[in-house]
């Protein structure tokens, strides 16, 4: 079983950046989709960034600052951060979607990212 694990959280001022990995345990060329999630303290997971085939999708809190990408030599696939809010905090999670039907898909653990000064 593939399994995904994030790192790259943290504490960071508005304004800063981060850029977050996710690691997969096998091949990532295998997954119909990636992507990244986040949750909020009360609020619900959220997509924050997906990528299909070749195309990216951006929540439109994000567009413009936040960049997905992915390396498949290495199994990876990152969300880079950039002028980061402190509405930005929350957990977030990658995702991959290995299958539609039947639909399978993974998470990662969750990191941490908090923007205060």
């Amino acid at each position: 079983q593939v399994q995904l694990v994030e790192s790259g959280g943290g504490l960071v001022q508005p304004g800063g950046s981060l850029r977050l990995s996710c690691v997969a345990s096998g091949n990532i060329d295998i997954f119909k989709s990636m992507g990244w999630y986040r949750q909020a303290p009360r609020k619900e997971r959220e997509l924050v960034a997906e990528t299909l085939g070749g195309s990216m999708k951006y929540a439109d809190s994000v567009k413009g600052r936040f960049t997905i990408s992915r390396h498949n030599a290495e199994n990876t696939f990152y969300l880079q951060m950039n002028g980061l809010k402190p509405e930005d905090t929350a957990v977030y999670y990658c995702n991959a979607i290995l299958s539609i039907d039947p639909f399978e898909y993974l998470w990662g653990q969750g990191t941490q990212v908090t923007v205060s000064s």
